[in-house]
């Protein structure tokens, strides 16, 4: 399946780029990032997620006399595609992004609209009122800040990769 791509000039990306250096580095100073989520960050990655998975299980199976570890798998369908601008804004003002950087973003995001090009057949036109712009510099960061919070009250070991959700527990430690 395809998904829809912003095509954007050269001067938008370097903007955008510059950006998403001062967003995270506003994010890791004050620590606004769940230390959950390896996708799209530096120093993590698919390998630090399983090598924290597999951390976790092989302990957990040690402390336990060889218990089983229960793991639920999720995985968003179109994930990128449902975020709600304005819940975005919200989560974005949350994590003291405002101003300037906040009004760029909204206006960013304000007026989207897309369209379908399929073996040279145009489709009209659409407003987009949801998702983060695949395709841009700044997309992966808007959404590990808006699923940022999906950790809030679990008390399992919870690793993410983007919108890849690993929860894992023990019997001796039911999911809550």
């Amino acid at each position: 399946m395809n998904r829809p791509i912003s095509l954007t000039s050269h001067l938008c990306k370097i903007f955008e780029r510059i950006l998403k250096e001062h967003i995270v580095s506003h994010l890791v100073a004050h620590s606004l990032i769940n230390e959950s989520q390896h996708g799209f960050m530096a120093k993590r990655s698919c390998l630090t997620n399983l090598l924290e998975f597999l951390e976790y299980v092989t302990d957990a199976v040690d402390h336990t006399c060889g218990k089983p570890v229960d793991v639920i798998y999720l995985d968003f369908q179109k994930a990128f595609d449902k975020v709600p601008h304005r819940r975005l804004l919200n989560k974005l003002k949350a994590r003291g992004i405002s101003g300037n950087i906040l009004n760029w973003i909204c206006e960013w995001l304000n007026g989207c609209q897309q369209r379908v090009v399929l073996s040279g057949n145009v489709s009209a036109w659409l407003y987009v009122v949801s998702g983060v712009p695949q395709g841009s510099i700044l997309w992966p960061l808007l959404f590990l800040i808006f699923i940022n919070d999906i950790d809030k009250g679990i008390a399992n070991r919870l690793l993410k990769f983007a919108d890849d959700t690993r929860l894992v527990g023990t019997r001796h430690h039911r999911f809550q």
